[in-house]
Formats: C-alpha cells, sequence, structure tokens
C-alpha cells in the first residue's frame, strides 16, 4: 500500500459536482484519507493500495484542470485514514483572509527553490527562515534556526506578522511546509506585505526528505503529518537528532501520545518512565478528571 500526499490551485467552478465524480472515483479505488475541494482547488491526502493509488494518479493527470497535479508518495502497510472525507471549503488552506486580501498563489508566491537551493540559502548569512505550520507540529521536528510562529493555526499567521514585521521585512525570507501548499499562500502574503526576497521550499519538508542530495540535512526531529503515524523521519544524515522532550522530565521522546482523558485528547511528549509514573495524561488536572469519572 502507499500514501499520497498532493495539492494544486486551480479555478475549480462547480467544487459541489466535482466533489460527487472524486467521491465516486475514490471509493470505486477504495481510497481513504482527507480531501479538500474549493473554488481555487485541491488539497489531500488519500492511503489505498498500489494499484488504486496508481489508478487514482492516472485519473487525475489524464484531466486537463488537474494535470499538473504532483504526488508525494510513501509506502504504507495499511491504510492511515479510518475513512474517506470529502469537504467542500471556502478554501483548501485557511489563511483566514477577506476576500480582497486573498492570496491567489498563481498570481503572486515566492520564488520556489528545489531542496539543493534551498539547503544552500539556509546557510546564508542574514537570511530569515520561518516555519509556515502550526507550533505544535515544529514542536516535534523544524529546520535549524528557524523561526517558529506562536501559532495554533495558520489563519493566525497574519497577525504574527504584523508583530515581527519590523524584524524581518528587509531580509531574505525562506519559508517551508509539510507539503508546500501553505507556503504557497505565506510566501505570496509575504511579498504582498512588502517582503521582497520571499522564497519556498518546493514540495516543502517531504520532498526536502526524500531529496537524494540533502537526504533531509539539519532538519531537527521527526515531521508531523495528519494521517495515522502523526511523525516521520526526515533526516537521513549524522546531523538527524530529537528536539521534542517529554512533558514531565524533559527527556528526549521523538512522537507524541494522546492525553487519557477523552475530553482532552491533546497530544503532548511522555517519555516511558513518565507515562507509567503519571499515566497517560497530559496534566494532573486531567488524570483527577478521568479518576473522579471512573470512580
Amino acid at each position: 500500500m502507499q500514501v499520497l500526499l498532493y495539492y494544486l490551485y486551480f479555478p475549480l467552478e462547480d467544487p459541489e459536482t466535482y466533489m460527487v465524480e472524486h467521491r465516486q472515483l475514490c471509493e470505486s479505488l477504495g481510497l481513504k484519507g482527507r480531501i479538500l475541494l474549493g473554488n481555487e482547488g485541491i488539497n489531500g491526502t488519500v492511503s489505498g493500495t498500489l494499484e488504486g493509488t496508481e489508478e487514482y494518479m492516472k485519473a487525475l493527470w489524464s484531466d486537463p484542470r488537474t494535470k499538473d497535479i504532483e504526488f508525494k508518495i510513501d509506502p504504507c502497510d495499511e491504510h492511515l485514514f479510518p475513512k474517506l472525507s470529502i469537504k467542500v471549503r471556502d478554501e483548501i488552506v485557511t489563511l483566514g483572509l477577506t476576500e480582497e486580501q486573498d492570496i491567489d498563489p498563481n498570481e503572486i508566491t515566492g520564488k520556489r527553490l528545489s531542496p539543493r537551493e534551498f539547503y544552500e540559502a539556509m546557510n546564508e548569512e542574514d537570511v530569515v527562515i520561518i516555519d509556515g505550520r502550526n507550533k505544535y507540529e515544529a514542536d516535534m521536528g523544524k529546520f535549524t534556526n528557524a523561526i517558529v510562529p506562536e501559532i495554533d493555526s495558520f489563519r493566525e499567521f497574519p497577525e504574527w506578522f504584523k508583530e515581527h514585521a519590523d524584524e524581518i521585512r528587509d531580509r531574505k525570507i525562506l519559508t517551508y511546509c509539510t507539503g508546500g501548499i501553505r507556503c504557497e499562500k505565506l510566501s505570496g502574503f509575504l511579498k504582498k506585505e512588502g517582503c521582497e526576497e520571499v522564497y519556498q521550499l518546493h514540495g516543502g519538508i517531504v520532498s526536502y526528505a526524500k531529496d537524494p542530495e540533502v537526504k533531509g540535512r539539519d532538519f531537527e526531529g521527526l515531521c508531523y503529518v495528519f494521517d495515522k503515524r502523526v511523525g516521520v523521519e526526515t533526516n537521513f544524515t549524522e546531523t538527524r537528532k530529537i528536539i521534542s522532550t517529554c512533558r514531565y522530565c524533559n527527556a528526549t521522546v521523538p512522537e507524541y501520545s494522546n492525553c487519557g482523558w477523552p475530553n482532552c485528547n491533546r497530544q503532548f511528549f511522555i517519555c516511558p518512565n513518565c507515562l507509567e509514573k503519571e499515566g497517560s495524561f497530559c496534566s494532573s488536572e486531567c488524570r483527577d478528571h478521568a479518576a473522579e469519572n471512573t470512580g
């Protein structure tokens, strides 16, 4: 089996009709995953058999609207999603701008850099590397020396930028995210805000990890992904290291756990020793709630 990660910004005139047709295609091929559709395009990740995913890619490449779509492919042993979810949204990735402010990456976006070009640019002097993801994703892994905005949602980035614009506006800016889709809008937003030198990692962290030259060099930790794996290996060089630490004792922990109190279910890092001592809870409050509920 394998999992596909993909997106494409293109004019989609009737997303609702396309959704019905697309659902029929995915169901016929036995695919599971999450797909967002909108007037601005498609954003998805699906898992399935080799035959099913190959047929899916051929179907999208044969459609004139999606013939230019790029797929990032990983092998897997089983479905990485519990079901198939296809939804229509105003945006396929939400930056939270008004209709007048919104970014069309086909009109304005940062210059795309290959993994090798991005690696070389990261090592230049006075360059700003901005993580375009949410903080909880970067807590698991990020590029060395990257700025991680204190945001819990991509829609919070414009406000974060306003607070830090004077620190970065006149410098060379490199942006990156998981697969590239957020940086398409993020880099365009930065250019609209007056930043002149704006670049983005083409294909995101996922492509950077697969590049035979850089092999994920200088990415610290694991890459957070929105499927059953949660975290995937990214750096296959001697610079690999884990940066996430246990909530209780600061021991190194590579992967997230979920809080054992169902009403919380928060992701947090906990080492095996503290798991045995504290239980699978992110706080004493959650542990007390669980005890009260079972009692």
